[in-house]
């Protein structure tokens, strides 16, 4: 008599996969990806003016451009910026709340942009909105 331990199908080799390291090195893999992620948005370079927006549609709006020299215009005429100070402070005496669109050239050096916004904040003109073109 055969025991049962000399049966043929228990001597086969095991056929099955052990996922349980796949698992693992997964989960490990997730975890790195978790922790990457956010600093990888550092990373990425902008092109602001060239971003769309929903259109503006009040009509009494003040422009303030900026173009690649650094030159300021309000409403297309070219100023100093001792000019645009004075100008923009009898506004902000007159209507406070007074819609000013800002134009900066792609080119324009940001000092220049920031220049223009700190003199709106001074003068507390804050109502203001950025003009890119559509895509």
């Amino acid at each position: 008599m055969q025991s049962p331990f000399d049966r043929e199908d228990l001597q086969a080799p095991l056929a099955e996969i052990n996922t349980t390291p796949l698992v693992d090195v997964m989960l490990v893999l997730l975890v790195i990806f978790l922790v990457t992620a956010p600093m990888l948005n550092s990373a990425i370079k902008l092109n602001l003016p060239a971003e769309s927006a929903a259109q503006i549609t009040e009509q009494k709006t003040i422009t303030i451009s900026i173009n690649g020299s650094g030159q300021y215009y309000v409403d297309d005429q070219p100023v100093l910026i001792a000019e645009l100070e004075r100008k923009l402070s009898i506004t902000a005496k007159e209507n406070p709340k007074q819609q000013i669109h800002l134009r900066a050239d792609v080119d324009v050096n940001y000092g220049k942009v920031s220049s223009a916004l700190a003199m709106l904040q001074r003068l507390g003109l804050s109502n203001i909105g950025f003009v890119t073109e559509p895509r």
